[in-house]
């Protein structure tokens, strides 16, 4: 990416499940669901959104080879979109433990993304 327009931050949490994509997915929404960028094709070469590129980077805390970079892509609607999957979150207790294993905590998984948009 030449030219960095915008960066937003996002964290998404799976509370329950352990599931390190749906953290993601929620991560990456969380960061692009609150703007908009109205005026981004003008600036982009040749007026099109296809030259927009997104470049998300997710730090997660376990469970790296089960992240689903097609789901979490999905997320995104427009631009050459690239990822870059770092150590990081949190891994903490959601307060649950579970009644059939013997004082092993539900695990909240959370992730954090950031959304860089440019050309």
């Amino acid at each position: 990416m030449d030219k960095r327009m915008f960066i937003e931050i996002g964290m998404g949490v799976d509370l329950h499940g352990q599931n390190v994509t749906k953290a993601a997915v929620r991560a990456v929404q969380n960061a692009i669901h609150h703007n908009s960028m109205p005026g981004i094709r003008s600036v982009l070469p040749g007026n099109d959104l296809a030259n927009m590129k997104v470049h998300v980077r997710l730090a997660v805390p376990a469970d790296r080879d089960r992240l689903d970079l097609d789901v979490v892509r999905e997320e995104l609607p427009y631009g050459q979109i690239s990822f870059e999957v770092i150590d990081g979150g949190m891994l903490t207790s959601s307060g649950i433990v579970l009644a059939d294993k013997d004082d092993v905590n539900d695990l909240a998984y959370v992730v954090i993304a950031s959304v860089e948009v440019g050309y």
